[in-house]
């Protein structure tokens, strides 16, 4: 069917159903799929965003406004109290989601309109009258069926169907071949089918298809009721018995068209969105890559303020032509853009790009591309003494892929004053990615192209060749002015230090981690994996065996039939598709109950878990038998290193059938023995020394078990009196503060109600108000300033503590308590690893570090190098900061890193 678009004689109108849309992605999309790190629930703001750009991309309107109900009664409520009364509250992750759709819609420059004792679908009736008396054509998107009796031969409604991308396009020829029936005969029609989710009653024993069948034998509701003694048998009689009822719903069935609003439709254009604003949002909400490829290339209007690109030309040295460039480079610093394969401990560098540090203002070429398979030996020769020469400044962003991959062709990378991505990540440690587009449009307002691509001039006679040296040219030289404005944004920021003291140097050490690896017992892991296989199909058979059928473990929706229908077992949390069969509920059941299935189902997902995790380590051992973990150093906002493929913090602990898993990482043929080294409740320590808690310092120094030290002071009674009980309720405060655990998440980590677990925090506090006040400071100083910082200066920025939304007020509260001991414990552990690493050079050892997880680092160890690895180690990492409880680092040594455990 012909699109209701604009055309060069007729505007076209969107109307959108904000609510309705909403609502639709709230439910389409799962909320644990959709958070952030703040603890704010996105999956209504990121389905509601996607319609929306779908239809401006594909309907292309001229001009557009989005309606939404609001909370007051409308004139519906008025003359039937029950209107919608059989509607729940809204779930609270959903209202907290409302003000961020109407930021959003702010940054789009989206008008989006509601008005007191209306309905959006009346607005929407409203406006989409006045357009079509303006000829121009409608377009209408909504869930709501009650929109079909404004459709004609201007106004056309897309109807959601399933998710957010399925929609049924309505003109007046689909509501005829659909229901039979015209849009004006559609509310009559309505009107006698009720609406259950309106609350709007129906006729007893009376279905869609009589309903339409009384409209189209007498053409109206109107004269249905006129007529109504014509109507025979038992549904005439409950059609009179029913009369008042369908009139009723008739009334407030109608859609209101002359909502006193006071605007003009030819007003509801697409306004001139903020780039920076609609950026700085999507990185608030941390939704990354292709919604935001989608937004930017629909919104065209979208762009920096100066919507200006970079003016470069870049030259492609040809053989014999890199020395002599490099040579002519002036003083100052340079930018570095590499394109290849990156991966851990390996990788190839196709091409270089280098942007000279005076953009070529000395008349040459701002920037040179460099293939590296056309150097001659002199090329190569020059190209590798300038990469390694420390004394001429280079930026580069996100280097340690490109380093790596130098390293592999036998190359280095030295003198590196800014990783623009590093930079970035110490400016605004809560995003989730740094991509250099999004940077140069944040910090430099400019777009990643050539200048002459900013009126559509640029590819139109360029060939492949020539794209990549200008667009590799153009990286660098964003990579050389993005440095600079990064540095600047930092400088004020107490940012510098950290970039140029840790972070910066530390991209070499964890590098040099990578192409290290670890060693890996191939045929020890395969056993284990199908050990695990095993329990896993004895785990399913059992749970066959329990119930007497068999069903789908994986299944929440026929567990939940298993649980809660044909065993009957008392019901769990309630959600949305049903009762929740999450480890928490059923850990929850199998206490409730003496039926095994909750505590097969237990052992089955960890069974499971444990059999992927292994299968995973097995797919990432590498031809020289080592396992290369990649390093994530912009991840974690609290500063933390993350790794990924594999994932090594993931690898459980804390029970023997996980740490097994541990034992499959090996020493290396030509070293000794493994050997671990960890700090030793360094939370705590940090948090003693930040609280200046007198009772809490004199705990460590008292010799007794930290844990058993501080439950003797809570609960006033000799060390030696605590029993296990005890210890672990205090042991789960100690770290619960560290981590900015509430009392509802202490009485759920130690099964006890929440009064109770608000008590005993009391109690703490009354031994340790040190802590107490220490804790309350973080927050206000932090409310004030807006953001939190470590003992070496790191900050984290929580715009939310200051939020009107309660939820996200009080996430951002506990992140507060968590940034500066977390943070804290992340920048010590980074001094650690520079300070050894150091060392092991300075000392020339044959040993080396192979592996950061957590506070703990893996080291292999080389003949004859144990008692001075060990005394090192020790030395560096309890140097790497002076606190008033002092650093203790624990060390093991074995065969495996479980043996190497302590």
């Amino acid at each position: 069917m012909p699109k209701n678009e604009a055309t060069p004689s007729r505007p076209c109108l969107l109307l959108l159903d904000g609510h309705s849309l909403a609502y639709r992605a709230f439910y389409a999309l799962p909320e644990e799929n959709f958070s952030t790190t703040t603890g704010q629930t996105t999956n209504a703001v990121f389905g509601f965003t996607s319609m929306l750009v779908n239809v401006l991309r594909d309907e292309r309107p001229t001009h557009v406004a989005v309606c939404f109900d609001r909370s007051e009664p409308t004139f519906r409520h008025e003359e039937y109290p029950e209107y919608k009364a059989n509607r729940s509250a809204s779930p609270d992750s959903f209202r907290s989601q409302m003000s961020l759709i109407h930021e959003m819609l702010d940054a789009l420059r989206v008008p989006h309109l509601s008005l007191a004792g209306f309905e959006a679908d009346d607005l929407i009736a409203t406006l989409a009258t006045r357009a079509a008396a303006q000829d121009m054509n409608v377009l209408i998107v909504t869930g709501d069926r009650d929109a079909l009796q404004l459709v004609d031969e201007r106004v056309t409604v897309l109807m959601t169907r399933v998710g957010i991308s399925n929609m049924t396009r309505f003109t007046p020829e689909a509501v005829l071949e659909k229901y039979e029936l015209t849009p004006a005969q559609y509310p009559d029609f309505a009107a006698i089918r009720g609406d259950s989710s309106d609350n709007l009653k129906n006729i007893p024993g009376v279905g869609e298809k009589t309903a339409a069948k009384w409209i189209r034998e007498f053409g109206s509701l109107e004269e249905l009721v006129n007529r109504v003694d014509e109507v025979k048998g038992k549904v005439g009689d409950k059609l009179r018995d029913h009369l008042d009822q369908v009139l009723m719903n008739r009334r407030l069935t109608q859609l209101t068209r002359d909502v006193p609003l006071e605007l003009e439709v030819s007003g509801l254009t697409i306004g001139q969105g903020d780039r920076h604003e609609i950026d700085k949002i999507l990185d608030t909400l941390e939704f990354r890559g292709e919604l935001r490829d989608r937004l930017f290339k629909t919104l065209s209007s979208a762009e920096p303020e100066t919507g200006e690109g970079f003016e470069v030309e870049t030259v492609a040295l040809g053989p014999d032509e890199v020395g002599p460039w490099l040579r002519r480079l002036p003083e100052g610093r340079a930018g570095l853009a590499f394109k290849g394969a990156y991966g851990s401990g390996t990788g190839r560098i196709d091409s270089i790009a280098i942007a000279a540090p005076d953009g070529g203002a000395d008349g040459g070429p701002g920037a040179a591309f460099i293939d590296p398979t056309t150097l001659t030996e002199a090329d190569e020769a020059a190209l590798r003494d300038w990469l390694c020469d420390a004394s001429r400044a280079k930026a580069v962003h996100d280097a340690k892929g490109p380093m790596l991959a130098l390293w592999a062709q036998g190359m280095d990378l030295r003198g590196l004053t800014c990783d623009t991505a590093l930079a970035a990540y110490l400016a605004m440690p809560g995003q989730r990615a740094f991509p250099l587009e999004d940077l140069v449009r944040a910090y430099l307002r400019r777009e990643l192209r050539g200048e002459a691509e900013t009126d559509g001039q640029a590819s139109l006679f360029d060939d492949e060749e020539t794209d990549a040296v200008r667009d590799l040219g153009l990286r660098a030289m964003a990579v050389r002015e993005l440095a600079d404005a990064l540095e600047a944004f930092l400088e004020p920021r107490g940012g510098t230090h950290l970039m140029g003291d840790v972070e910066l140097p530390l991209v070499t050490v964890l590098a040099e981690l990578e192409r290290a690896g670890i060693a890996a017992d191939g045929a020890y892991l395969s056993g284990l994996e199908a050990e695990f296989g095993a329990a896993v199909k004895q785990a399913v058979d059992a749970a066959h065996a329990s119930v007497g059928e068999q069903f789908n473990l994986g299944s929440p929706k026929q567990l939940q039939e298993i649980l809660f229908v044909r065993l009957g077992l008392p019901r769990t949390k309630k959600i949305k598709t049903g009762y929740s069969t999450d480890a928490e509920q059923l850990a929850w059941l199998a206490t409730q109950t003496d039926h095994e299935l909750p505590t097969i189902m237990l052992r089955h997902r960890d069974q499971a878990k444990l059999r992927i995790t292994v299968e995973g380590l097995i797919k990432e051992i590498a031809d020289d038998g080592r396992i290369h973990t990649t390093y994530n150093q912009i991840m974690a906002a609290t500063g933390r290193i993350s790794s990924e493929k594999p994932n090594l913090q993931n690898i459980p602990i804390r029970t023997a059938e996980g740490r097994r898993i541990r034992q499959g990482f090996v020493v290396g043929p030509g070293y000794e023995t493994l050997l671990t080294a960890d700090y030793s409740q360094i939370e705590l320590r940090i948090m003693a020394h930040l609280s200046g808690d007198e009772s809490l310092i004199a705990a460590f120094e008292s010799g007794h078990d930290f844990h058993q030290a501080t439950a003797a002071r809570v609960f006033d009674i000799e060390p030696q009196q605590v029993n296990g009980e005890m210890r672990a309720k205090i042991k789960a405060m100690n770290y619960g503060l560290a981590y900015g655990l509430s009392d509802f998440g202490l009485s759920g980590q130690l099964g006890i109600p929440v009064q109770e677990a608000r008590a005993l925090k009391d109690e703490y506090f009354e031994e340790f108000g040190g802590v107490r006040d220490f804790l309350n400071a973080i927050v206000t100083q932090a409310r004030q300033d807006g953001y939190t910082e470590t003992i070496m200066g790191r900050r984290r920025y929580l715009p939310d503590l200051n939020s009107d939304n309660r939820q996200r007020r009080e996430m951002a509260e506990r992140m507060a308590l968590n940034a500066p001991i977390q943070g804290s414990a992340a920048d010590i552990i980074k001094v650690a690893m520079l300070n050894v690493q150091s060392a092991l050079k300075e000392v020339a050892l044959g040993s080396r570090m192979l592996l950061q997880v957590h506070d703990e680092l893996v080291f292999e160890v080389a003949p004859g190098e144990l008692e001075t690895l060990r005394e090192l180690v020790v030395d560096r990492m309890n140097a790497a900061y002076s606190l008033r409880v002092p650093l203790e680092v624990s060390v093991g040594v074995g065969r495996t890193w479980e043996d190497a455990g302590h």
